[in-house]
């Protein structure tokens, strides 16, 4: 009513009542009455506001990426930037009566933006897609030496990096790089996988195969204690028997010297008996025949005499003109051998 209004400042406001060109009143969350046709309103909001933003720029190899993140500032002082930009309000006191309010994100994106190009300007494609955290800090350490942010009483809060993406095609092209990398891994691990199980194959052949040496060797040193066991038997045999052909050759020697001594002493015995025979037929050949006779023949078993006379009538056979001899004679004769048997 005539002009009389009244208005209410939440906390997160900073008001200046301006009267006559002189401040008349400001703070923040207070309230109070003014009179409208006199009186004008700066309303500076004093609380945090997050501003989003996304931007293209280029790479050092002249690859276009997108960057889309979130700046977070507050009005640290709000007289500075009242003297610098027009936040009064309108007569009815609800909305701004200029768009400089609305500007004023649009110049922190804009500062942001230009402090990006010239961090992703100087990383390649790569590079820049995984330095998010890297352009974060540089960002974020140039807005603090911002001499524009501390020209407008402005304190950057925070800022985020939700996402570095390149251009549709070149995406496509680093996913089919990178999944023939990812194709090009899994080859290698197929091989790597079969070059150990053959390493792993090699390794057991060579273990049977120094198994089968082992083996071998030791069938080996049996062998040559076996040999060497029948070597040290067949030296033992040999002694034996060299011991028993020694013991043979003195036996054998022992016989010669017998047989020597034997013969020896047949030749005495024979040369004894020899000259015993020359003796006799030395005598008998001095002796009368019809004595040597009766000496033949005394002793003589009748048949014996009968056969010695008959030897003596065949001698003298041209003689004697015709002998008779009587079959009981005869007889006598036949049956004797028959008889003595």
């Amino acid at each position: 009513m005539f002009g009389i209004r009244f208005i209410k400042i939440p906390p997160t406001t900073h008001v200046i009542q301006y009267r006559g060109g002189r401040v008349v009143r400001e703070g923040a969350g207070i309230s109070f009455y003014y009179y409208s046709p006199t009186t004008s309103l700066v309303a500076v909001p004093v609380g945090s506001t997050d501003v989003p933003f996304i931007f293209e720029e280029q790479t050092a190899d002249y690859q276009t990426v997108s960057l889309q993140g979130q700046i977070t500032y507050r009005i640290a002082d709000p007289k500075k930037l009242a003297t610098l930009m027009d936040f009064t309000l309108a007569p009815h006191g609800r909305d701004y009566a200029s768009e400089d309010p609305e500007k004023l994100p649009q110049r922190v994106i804009n500062l942001v933006h230009v402090l990006a190009r010239a961090e992703i300007e100087k990383l390649p494609l790569r590079q820049a897609l995984r330095a998010s955290e890297p352009l974060v800090r540089a960002i974020r350490g140039e807005l603090g030496k911002s001499a524009e942010l501390a020209a407008l009483g402005l304190e950057v809060l925070g800022l985020s990096l939700l996402a570095i993406k390149p251009t549709p095609e070149t995406a496509r092209a680093l996913e089919a790089e990178t999944r023939e990398q990812l194709l090009r891994g899994a080859d290698e691990a197929i091989y790597a996988r079969r070059n150990a199980a053959v390493e792993q194959e090699r390794g057991i052949k060579e273990n049977e195969l120094n198994t089968e040496i082992a083996v071998e060797n030791k069938k080996r040193q049996i062998r040559e204690t076996q040999m060497d066991a029948e070597r040290a038997v067949q030296e033992k045999q040999a002694q034996l028997e060299r011991a028993t052909l020694e013991s043979n050759i003195g036996l054998e020697d022992e016989r010669k010297k017998l047989v020597t001594l034997a013969a020896e002493n047949s030749r005495a015995e024979s040369d004894t008996r020899a000259y015993g025979i020359a003796a006799t037929m030395k005598a008998l050949a001095s002796a009368d025949p019809s004595v040597l006779q009766a000496l033949a023949t005394s002793g003589m078993k009748p048949e014996q005499l009968i056969a010695f006379a008959f030897q003596e009538l065949a001698g003298k056979a041209d003689k004697i003109g015709q002998l008779n001899i009587s079959p009981d004679l005869l007889r006598e004769l036949i049956d004797k051998p028959g008889r003595s048997k």
